[in-house]
């Protein structure tokens, strides 16, 4: 499974399950992380992978039917398939419910995780992992999807830390704020920020330099939930 969709099938929160597993999906279709005409994976396999009952799944693929977003088919080769949105991710209406309290709980706890890997990171990654991270920067300065990569990236510094608590807690923070920080990643106003930033965090880790690697990560995570904030208050 790649880095992408260990994300979109990382275990949902326990509260509001139903609720939790549309918007995870309905997000991760809407940010191109889940293709247009791809094929979910069974009902058993996806409602373990959520952590969910099967009975919590079929209602969550019932509202994404309902809204369009996934179309199952029946007989041989059937199944649950990703239907391309008719309008993009909504920053905006995914802000709406959070309050700026929330994303800073979030963003602080979020910062204090992506530090911690960063760090060990820098102490412990080996040149392989130094180059997978470096051909992510390649392909972010190609013009490729920044949420797509942006996940990949993390997740590759995560597994660099050789922790693997820290890489699971990983997996479960870009789930739950990872399509709000791919979204303000992507504004104007933050996009050359945010390539500096990643190639700092990536330089301090080739050349194991742990303290600015952690302080890279950190003020990384945070610039992205203040420009969050900002533009909840602004709502």
């Amino acid at each position: 499974m790649e880095n992408a969709h260990l994300v979109v099938f990382a275990p949902v929160d326990n509260t509001a399950r139903v609720h939790a597993v549309v918007r995870r999906l309905g997000d991760a279709i809407a940010l191109g992380l889940l293709a247009d005409g791809e094929q979910l994976p069974s009902e058993t396999d996806l409602a373990a992978y959520l952590g969910v009952s099967t009975v919590t799944l079929r209602e969550a693929l019932m509202a994404l039917r309902q809204q369009g977003l996934i179309e199952t088919r029946r007989g041989r080769g059937g199944g649950s398939f990703v239907r391309a949105p008719a309008r993009p991710f909504d920053l905006d209406e995914r802000l709406r419910p959070l309050s700026a309290e929330e994303l800073r709980d979030l963003g602080d706890h979020y910062a204090a995780i992506a530090g911690a890997a960063a760090r060990l990171a820098a102490a412990r990654s080996l040149p392989d992992d130094v180059r997978r991270l470096r051909r992510s920067l390649d392909e972010m300065a190609a013009g490729a999807r920044m949420c797509r990569l942006d996940g990949r990236l993390h997740l590759d510094i995560a597994a660099a830390s050789q922790s693997v608590r820290l890489t699971r807690e990983e997996i479960r923070l870009q789930a739950e704020i990872g399509p709000l920080v791919w979204a303000v990643h992507d504004l104007p106003d933050r996009r050359a920020a945010v390539d500096a930033e990643h190639a700092g965090i990536v330089d301090a880790i080739e050349r194991a330099d742990d303290a600015a690697a952690r302080d890279v990560a950190e003020s990384h995570v945070l610039n992205a939930v203040q420009r969050l904030i900002e533009r909840r208050l602004e709502l």
